[in-house]
């Protein structure tokens, strides 16, 4: 009996009955274009999506006739077409969130500045939904539309800190925690701390965890239900500031703002 239950696989992982897998395979295809891929032939598309050829075919086809990839008639490579930033304009002008946060980011950005950002929590990353960039920023390609990992910039570690902390141990606990700097905390005892931190003072701080040279400072924003919803941040260039000038000018004004766009 013992035997039996050792050797017994473990139950099939049900399907989803309401998934419509063909719209999955189709945002697959649109999903693996991306910096460094900006054109893919077929054959590329069918390994990079699991598929095979006469599927991507279909699928890219599809696409092209909807208007959301290009295909070049002397390369016979496929690009992603301008219609794909619709998804993204639709995103941005139908949310409260950004309506809410718009005015405030403004002022921020001219009253300090320096690169000011609106991010969110997606699984394991932040993903920068406005950004207002500075004409003294570093140039690290960040981007609205741009993903990093939560653990290790300051927005992340302000929207981890207001989670419950099971919630807060569990997205840790699938994060790839690696050392993108010699400042980069990888250590999960260590991360929680930052976090408790973040907790007690209302704002979270990252000092080149990411990029060398960069400093950024971030509070939480608060959706209507009073649960975390987002963060407000602003990054500064190392160059130009101390760590303690940071400190010192940064996060009243950071928390004022993430307070002047929570909802609760």
């Amino acid at each position: 009996m013992v035997e039996k239950m050792e050797n017994e696989k473990p139950p099939a992982r049900r399907a989803e009955p309401l998934m419509v897998n063909s719209v999955a395979k189709a945002f697959k295809v649109l999903n693996v274009f991306d910096k460094g891929r900006g054109a893919l032939t077929l054959s590329q598309i069918a390994q990079l999506t699991g598929m095979d050829v006469s599927t991507a075919q279909r699928f890219t086809h599809t696409l092209t006739q909807l208007g959301y990839l290009n295909k070049d008639p002397v390369t016979r490579q496929f690009e992603l077409a301008i219609k794909t930033l619709d998804l993204a304009y639709h995103y941005t002008r139908g949310s409260r969130l950004v309506d809410r946060a718009m005015p405030v980011l403004q002022h921020l950005s001219k009253e300090t500045e320096e690169a000011v950002s609106l991010t969110v929590l997606d699984g394991t990353e932040i993903v920068f939904v406005c950004r207002f960039l500075s004409r003294q920023s570093l140039n690290t390609d960040v981007i609205t539309g741009s993903r990093l990992p939560a653990y290790c910039t300051s927005p992340g570690r302000a929207i981890l800190s207001r989670l419950p902390e099971g919630d807060a141990r569990e997205i840790l606990a699938r994060s790839d925690l690696r050392s993108h700097t010699p400042a980069t905390p990888t250590d999960i005892d260590d991360i929680l701390n930052r976090l408790s931190q973040a907790r007690a003072s209302g704002y979270a701080a990252a000092f080149e965890e990411i990029y060398h040279g960069d400093a950024s400072v971030a509070a939480p924003i608060l959706g209507p239900d009073g649960k975390v919803a987002a963060a407000v941040s602003i990054a500064v260039p190392l160059a130009r500031q101390t760590r303690d000038e940071v400190l010192e000018t940064f996060p009243k004004l950071i928390i004022a703002a993430a307070r002047g766009i929570s909802f609760s």
